[in-house]
């Protein structure tokens, strides 16, 4: 004779709770306390009770699912994807994972109406977004996302005022002792390479940190030596040509992120500098590539694995209504053979 299949109700008397309340626990519901939460489960276990799960996420509504957006990057390479995302994207998939979510990673164009937004939404109970693009069309689809009340969360400038939720490393303090090493090197002519419009905020508080750490050295900052670039490889070797040739003073150079910093890199060997002997350069983001150039290129690292927790933890409060903090990660400056102490 076979034997009877478990019931919640054998689950609620063997644990002495209502039926209600196994129900919300083996759903992970966050009204039932911890305690109660462990009781139901080991009852269930000593009863060989197996959840439907599909059941489950059709009576709750969820899908135990969270999209990962990440957006192009037209400038960085012929995978228009910005290598610094795909160690985000590792951080990401680990944290979801941790907490028992599955994670639906899709590629966005830039070009998109934030359609892809509402499709990833119907998909999953919460999405993350990596890379923005212009930022002030990409905020006023934030919006649109607020005013939906879809659950989101970006990884990028953190800024009062604005739309949605957003985590994000602290640009100004990672840019300024960037600077600062350089200075404290013996550097006195330094460029700076990045686009600064409203289009990047991120640039724009790097070169914010740049302006603060010459000021705080009681250096003035030579417009001459600054130059707008977007975040690929071939801008900053633009770039670095650029400041090579306009006769000014040149000791060093910041470039908002590593892959101006390498494009830099191969500009100043094609103007005959040698680094870090001539020219001293720094980037930003700590990509893998920037132990491989050479020199192996001097960099402020922004730190992925904390980025990945904090954007999956804060979304999944935002799944269950709880408010968060907007964030600022912390940065460490990297020192490596493309900076050197004049003298």
């Amino acid at each position: 004779m076979r034997a009877k299949r478990p019931t919640s109700f054998d689950i609620a008397e063997l644990a002495g709770v209502s039926q209600s309340t196994v129900s919300r626990a083996l759903r992970h519901d966050s009204m039932v306390s911890e305690d109660t939460r462990l009781k139901v489960e080991r009852a269930a276990r000593q009863l060989n009770y197996k959840v439907d799960v599909n059941a489950r996420n059709l009576r709750s509504q969820k899908t135990n699912t969270l999209a990962l957006l990440i957006y192009e990057d037209p400038g960085t390479s012929d995978s228009l994807i910005n290598p610094f995302f795909l160690a985000m994207l590792s951080s990401v998939t680990r944290a979801a994972a941790r907490h028992g979510h599955d994670l639906l990673v899709s590629f966005q164009q830039q070009s998109g109406e934030g359609n892809a937004d509402y499709a990833a939404s119907k998909r999953a109970d919460g999405i993350i977004f990596l890379g923005y693009g212009d930022y002030p069309s990409y905020i006023a689809r934030i919006a649109r996302l607020d005013e939906a009340g879809i659950p989101h969360i970006t990884w990028g400038p953190v800024l009062p005022g604005q739309p949605g939720h957003f985590i994000g490393s602290d640009n100004v303090q990672g840019a300024r002792e960037a600077v600062a090493h350089l200075i404290a090197a013996g550097r006195r002519h330094i460029g700076f390479i990045g686009d600064i419009s409203e289009n990047c905020p991120e640039f724009r508080d790097r070169h914010r940190g740049y302006l603060l750490a010459l000021e705080q050295a009681g250096l003035t900052a030579d417009p001459a030596l600054r130059l707008d670039a977007e975040a690929a490889e071939q801008e900053g070797h633009r770039a670095a040509l650029a400041l090579a040739d306009r006769g000014r003073p040149l000791d060093a150079i910041f470039a908002a992120c590593d892959l101006l910093a390498i494009g830099a890199l191969h500009g100043a060997r094609d103007r005959g500098l040698s680094v870090p002997g001539d020219l001293s350069i720094i980037g930003f983001d700590d990509i893998q590539a920037a132990l491989y150039t050479n020199p192996p290129l001097t960099t402020v690292r922004q730190d992925t694995e904390a980025a990945g927790r904090l954007l999956v933890e804060n979304l999944l409060r935002l799944m269950e209504d709880r408010p968060i903090d907007q964030t600022i990660i912390p940065t460490r400056l990297v020192v490596r053979g493309s900076c050197r102490r004049v003298g």
